[in-house]
């Protein structure tokens, strides 16, 4: 068997109906589309979603409140106590030391560093915004922050 051998299924493939080619084809004047009412005519029928009148769904729903606003910067987050883990003593802890890391998923993502956690080890970190208890902790360490 090859692929000039093959064909569909006795039964399986329909021609399409042309309607609207004249008496003759059995599908003239009205088309299959009945004589009068709103289905007949062009632009006819009711819209996805309408439910006979009822209050479609889309409307019965609950609205969300507020707004989400365009300017929110969405900040990767960062411990102290994850920078105790993963830095030595004297290293620099910036975007791409956290990216290569594996910390932050995108070196595009402005990051934060957050108080959660202890930290011994002094660094250097200079990320683009620490939150007051981690600058505290981190320079309590020794280390220095450099908001970039």
């Amino acid at each position: 068997m090859q692929l000039h051998d093959l064909s569909p299924a006795p039964g399986s493939r329909k021609n399409r109906k042309r309607v609207g080619r004249g008496n003759a084809s059995g599908h003239g004047t009205t088309a299959g589309r009945g004589d009068k009412g709103q289905n007949s005519r062009s632009g006819g029928g009711k819209g996805p979603g309408f439910e006979g009148g009822q209050n479609p769904l889309h409307m019965r729903m609950p609205k969300l409140a507020g707004f989400k606003n365009r300017n929110r910067v969405e900040y990767a987050v960062v411990n102290v106590g994850r920078l105790e883990d993963l830095f030595q003593t004297g290293e620099t802890v910036d975007v791409d030391a956290l990216f290569a890391k594996g910390v932050i998923k995108a070196k595009t993502q402005p990051v934060k560093v957050l108080g959660d956690g202890e930290i011994t080890k002094a660094l250097t970190v200079k990320i683009d915004k620490v939150s007051a208890p981690a600058r505290a902790k981190i320079e309590a360490a020794g280390g220095t922050v450099d908001l970039s």
